[in-house]
């Protein structure tokens, strides 16, 4: 049986020869030798897909989901500028080697080859993955295939005005700049999609500037289901906030109206335009799917029938340029890529485990110097403080005026999040940010984490370095993907070119008090720790905030880092560790030491048992301290502040030749410990180590909060049996004054939060 590309292949040369071409739409202001490097370009993008399967049939190529039938975006990138940064669907090959006629020396079919082939010096992701993407021509990679890269789009759009108001103006993208996004019909209706256009069309409906183009690719099927006919236009053509247009993208004529008319609108109004462009999917979905299982074959032939290389040539006919030459371009592009290809499959391979990860972390980067404070700035920042600012305080305001000082001193960092502005946060973590720097730099957002998350990685593409906030840890799994698959990706697959400079604080972790719920009260951190490259800090006490806060900002500025700070909510307006009045759980914002990542706290020189934890857990194991030193355990309080990377030199260092016990406030299954309890096994083999974590619950609310989580008596219970040689209790803790339990501690009003969805 013939390859359905080999199939349309010889359909299109055969029509080429007759001259059987269809009539075509002038492309008004287009001259002849523009519609000729446009039909390059899309003769360039049909070869390469052509060549694809025929190095994954030798083993030699591994990617075959190609862009035939979608060449009418190359439109789009002739009616675009360099600056008009584009987030591209993976059927955009004719986009990018469109644009690249904008930059002397740029080679994207031999790159694109070095990407099939999987090659180290394949330029934009070092033979990662293929994508389509480069830093020279403002198009960062995607290898997203459902569309969850809409709300970064959305964020650099949004980004746009907002640094225009900020008043940078070393940003990369130019304040007129458009941003373009683009995607098939059948990932129009993920969620992750429609949480975009409501984004933009909310922005919109207010009137604030969002200058995007979405281009939906419509060829009328994902892999093997039909998009029902007309869907794309009903959903979208009176959809609030949104300009629609509609173009056919098999007619370059009409393709190239269209996209002019999107990208002007968009331009001159700076509000967001859907402009949906009817394609073609020639082959099949990948080199793998046969199309003909799941559709008749009348309708194959009528899609290779509107085959849009077909009415290129038949406008170019009409311009004058006769039949024969145009054949001879496609056949002398196959040639020379054939050559370049048996080059490609040659070049080095990723060798080493080493070599693949080694744009994990990014590389370091020079950030926009800081501001200089001066002594007269910080005191007019903290005016209305002035009473308390030299004064201990709990966390919750620490975090707020930590950020505020970043803030002074950084005039690129933002702060997004729902309530973050006049109200300050559920917890008055961000209280007076937006009296002293504004609606430009503390955004509230609409209630969507998938979109907040997205504002902060487009922004950060834009040269911000945005403190986006979830509201509660139990929220981010709405939107976890944003944090794995876009955010923490980019490096990786950008072999370190782009970034997405950001640090995600999360209020979290469980033991609040009057409300809760699992909703309120989660305790898993999984789903961080397990993301290549991601810094996950969470602080223990208000000092340990500040500062470790402070160091992550600068892991973003310095590094290009994604960093996720969570903060324990039950902390925040803790005041007293042990007895009420003691303050030991305050600090004051100028006697905060430096905190560097994989830095280790140490509470306590004792030798007979070291306990290591992390955010609540500090709290309760220095609570425990006192009544097993009054058992006769001398025990040394060790916190984590950093899950992730492990800090392990330090951790061995500060456990030393001490017996060791784990505290973890999340589950059992899935947990710190669990990675901890594996780490000392291998480390120091032998070693006595026992744990104590949550039950594998979700937290219920009221009194039963507390009942499947580790407590202060709890931890005590934990350490004495794991010191006892036959596993029971020891010590007699005779002459220890009892202590109310942390389960009967009431909370403080203050801490009673506000946020249950609405």
């Amino acid at each position: 049986m013939i390859d359905a590309a080999e199939a349309v292949h010889a359909k299109l040369v055969a029509r080429l020869k007759s001259g059987d071409l269809p009539p075509a739409t002038p492309a008004d202001e287009l001259s002849r030798e523009d519609v000729v490097q446009i039909f390059q370009s899309q003769v360039s993008s049909r070869q390469l897909d052509r060549l694809s399967r025929k190095l994954q049939a030798r083993g030699e190529g591994f990617y075959t989901i190609g862009s035939s039938g979608h060449e009418g975006n190359a439109a789009v990138a002739h009616a675009s500028r360099l600056t008009d940064m584009a987030f591209l669907h993976y059927r955009s090959a004719a986009f990018q080697i469109e644009r690249s006629k904008l930059v002397p020396g740029q080679t994207p079919e031999w790159d694109m080859l070095l990407s099939f082939a999987a090659s180290s010096e394949d330029p934009i992701a070092g033979g990662r993955h293929k994508v389509i993407g480069s830093k020279p021509l403002f198009i960062p990679p995607q290898t997203s295939t459902i569309a969850s890269h809409l709300p970064k789009a959305v964020g650099a759009a949004f980004s746009l005005g907002i640094a225009r108001r900020m008043g940078l103006e070393d940003t990369p993208l130019p304040s007129d700049a458009v941003i373009i996004a683009s995607f098939g019909d059948a990932s129009a209706n993920h969620s992750t999609a429609q949480g975009a256009f409501n984004t933009a069309g909310w922005a919109a409906h207010q009137g604030t500037p969002m200058p995007i183009v979405f281009l939906c690719e419509d060829n009328g099927i994902g892999i093997s289901t039909a998009t029902p006919t007309g869907w794309i236009e009903t959903q979208f053509r009176h959809r609030v906030g949104l300009h629609y247009i509609q173009c056919d993208g098999t007619d370059l004529g009409d393709a190239w109206r269209g996209a002019r008319e999107a990208i002007d609108h968009a331009r001159r109004t700076r509000r967001p335009v859907f402009l949906h462009m009817a394609t073609v999917r020639l082959y099949g979905h990948a080199g793998s799917d046969i199309q003909s299982v799941y559709r008749a074959k009348a309708a194959i032939e009528a899609e290779e029938a509107r085959d849009p290389l077909l009415k290129t040539a038949a406008l170019l006919v009409q311009m004058g340029v006769p039949a024969d030459e145009l054949l001879a371009i496609y056949d002398a592009t196959e040639a020379r890529l054939a050559r370049a290809a048996e080059l490609a499959i040659a070049r080095p391979k990723l060798a080493t485990a080493t070599d693949v990860m080694a744009s994990i972390v990014p590389p370091r980067v020079n950030p926009r110097p800081a501001r200089t404070v001066t002594s007269e700035d910080r005191t007019t920042l903290f005016a209305r403080d002035a009473g308390q600012i030299d004064k201990p305080q709990h966390m919750a305001r620490l975090i707020s005026w930590a950020l505020a000082e970043l803030m002074l001193e950084h005039p690129e960092i933002i702060v997004a999040g729902e309530d973050v502005g006049p109200k300050g946060g559920v917890y008055n973590c961000t209280a007076r940010l937006h009296e002293r720097f504004g609606s430009a730099r503390v955004i509230n957002t609409l209630l969507d984490e998938q979109a907040i998350l997205g504002l902060a990685i487009g922004a950060a593409h834009n040269g911000l370095i945005p403190i986006p906030e979830i509201q509660f840890l139990a929220y981010v799994h709405n939107a976890e993907d944003q944090i794995r698959g876009e955010a923490a990706t980019l490096s990786f697959f950008s072999n370190g070119q782009y970034t997405n400079p950001m640090v995600v604080r999360i209020a979290g972790l469980p033991y609040q008090k009057g409300f809760g719920g699992h909703f309120h009260n989660d305790n898993s951190l999984a789903v961080f720790r397990d993301v290549p490259g991601v810094v996950l800090a969470v602080p223990s006490n208000g000092a340990d905030a500040v500062a470790m806060l402070r160091e992550c900002v600068r892991l973003a500025r310095e590094e290009g880092r994604v960093v996720v700070f969570v903060e324990p909510i039950a902390l925040y307006m803790t005041r007293d560790l042990h007895a009420e009045g003691d303050g030991l759980m305050t600090a004051s914002l100028s006697e905060v030491a430096p905190v560097r990542i994989g830095e280790v706290g140490v509470y306590g020189d004792g030798e007979t048992l070291a306990i290591v934890t992390y955010g609540n857990g500090v709290f309760l194991s220095r609570q425990a301290q006192p009544i097993l030193a009054a058992d006769g355990i001398d025990a040394r309080v060790i916190d984590l502040r950093w899950l992730a990377p492990l800090s392990e030199d330090a951790l061995l260092a500060a456990v030393g030749n001490r017996p060791v016990l784990i505290v973890d406030e999340c589950r059992v299954t899935g947990s710190q410990s669990e990675a901890l309890m594996a780490f000392f096994a291998e480390k120091v083999p032998g070693r006595r180590v026992s744990r104590i974590a949550a039950e594998d619950s979700f937290i219920p609310l009221g009194k039963g909060a507390t009942l499947t989580l580790p407590s202060r008596d709890r931890i005590v219970e934990a350490a004495l049996k794991a010191l006892s040689p036959s596993g029971e209790r020891v010590g007699r803790g005779e002459g220890v004054s009892p202590r109310p339990s942390p389960e009967d501690r009431p909370l403080s009003p203050a801490l009673s939060p506000e946020g249950e969805r609405e």
